[in-house]
């Protein structure tokens, strides 16, 4: 099919949950994108921070292939080395103990909100149940990471929600120290809020939090779902903070493309969920943690320190643009403060000239993949910044 018939029956067949941007996407490798019309595109959005390792990549091709030739599906009712090997590298690295696998953030942060609860309700009683979030955080679009978002703009039309959620400003530790009280189970954060604007939070509310957490005896989430696997220049980007959550969720960039998505336990809560209580049918995919074994196998001290590198490259160059104000984030997430134009409107003038960038409310996202080239960086900040002129 042609273009005008893909987007013809696109709108015809399928439920219009986006708003596409007028692309249609045919192939890619690295941080080069295809359209079937055959026009090339920089990648500056790595699939909404899924494709870590860019298109295509011959390593990650090669793993999840010689998966599918061996066993693509069996249930997590038996045992499967790819699951187990992606579990121990995971908990390898972060000192944590045990991993929960699903197949997407939104199921990540479900796993750790059910284990939050029961957590508080076994520890403390059935009413020990309260969860906090922070306003302009974003956490799912299931009924419970919704409710956990905080932001009314996800709120309209899906009433009731659930009980048991409280939502402090980011950054102020009086207004959270007030929040936390006898029915509290858990905080939850992003280091950097993503679809809230790609805002970091500062160091000393991080670690207020988790102080918190630790003498009341309720559990500190960190949602890595966009932050982490390698994106902000660390595994996590926890790591910036000098923190241990008690649950770390993860999706996005560990898959290099396919569905995958799942929860680090720390000791005090490695053992809440028990057989019965949690599960998902696809969740641990051989194939899908075939992807995510060459994904974190590839992420080395020192591949962490070339996106850091290409980060603080990035920077500087978008803040001698003259309509860039400010830039937010870490390593190769980056939220860019335009005057002069809309940001929804500078994404679809660059993508007119071959250059594939995000929107995060007021600001231009940016999240290459982390293996983008500086030849390819040029390029695509050459067009944002004649896009921005």
């Amino acid at each position: 099919m042609n273009s005008n018939e893909i987007k013809k029956l696109d709108k015809e067949k399928i439920v219009a949950t986006y708003n596409r941007y007028d692309m249609v996407a045919g192939s890619g490798k690295g941080a080069r994108c295809i359209s079937v019309d055959g026009k090339e595109y920089i990648d500056f959005t790595a699939g909404i921070g899924v494709n870590s390792l860019g298109f295509c990549d011959d390593g990650w091709v090669k793993a999840v292939t010689e998966q599918l030739g061996r066993l693509q599906h069996v249930s997590n009712l038996y045992y499967t080395e790819p699951q187990v090997k992606v579990a121990k590298m995971l908990t390898e690295r972060t000192g944590l103990e045990k991993v929960f696998f699903g197949n997407s953030g939104a199921e990540a942060n479900e796993a750790a909100i059910k284990t939050a609860r029961k957590y508080g309700s076994v520890s403390k009683g059935i009413e020990k149940n309260k969860i906090i979030t922070l306003n302009n955080s974003f956490h799912g679009r299931t009924m419970a990471t919704i409710t956990a978002t905080g932001q009314e703009g996800y709120h309209k039309y899906f009433t009731p929600f659930l009980d048991g959620f409280d939502y402090c400003d980011a950054n102020d530790i009086q207004q959270l120290e007030k929040l936390v009280d006898e029915n509290t189970c858990a905080v939850m954060m992003e280091m950097i809020q993503g679809e809230g604007g790609v805002l970091n939070l500062d160091e000393a509310f991080v670690k207020a939090a988790e102080r918190i957490c630790a003498e009341k005896d309720i559990l500190f989430i960190a949602d890595e779902v966009q932050t982490g696997i390698g994106r902000s220049g660390k595994l996590f980007a926890y790591e910036h903070f000098g923190v241990v959550p008690d649950i770390v969720t993860f999706a996005k960039g560990i898959g290099g493309g396919l569905p995958i998505g799942g929860a680090i336990f720390g000791k005090k809560c490695c053992d809440v969920l028990e057989p019965g209580n949690h599960g998902t049918t696809y969740g641990g995919n051989p194939v899908a943690c075939a992807g995510a074994v060459e994904v974190l196998s590839r992420i080395d001290d020192a591949f962490l320190g070339d996106v850091a590198a290409k980060g603080e490259y990035i920077r500087e160059k978008l803040l001698d643009i003259p309509q860039v104000k400010s830039v937010s984030g870490m390593g190769l997430m980056l939220g860019v403060e335009i005057e002069g134009k809309e940001a929804g409107q500078a994404v679809s003038d660059a993508l007119e000239k071959g250059l594939m960038i995000l929107t995060a409310k007021d600001r231009v996202r940016l999240l290459p993949p982390l293996t983008i080239t500086y030849e390819e960086l040029d390029e695509g900040l050459k067009i944002l910044k004649d896009v921005l002129a």
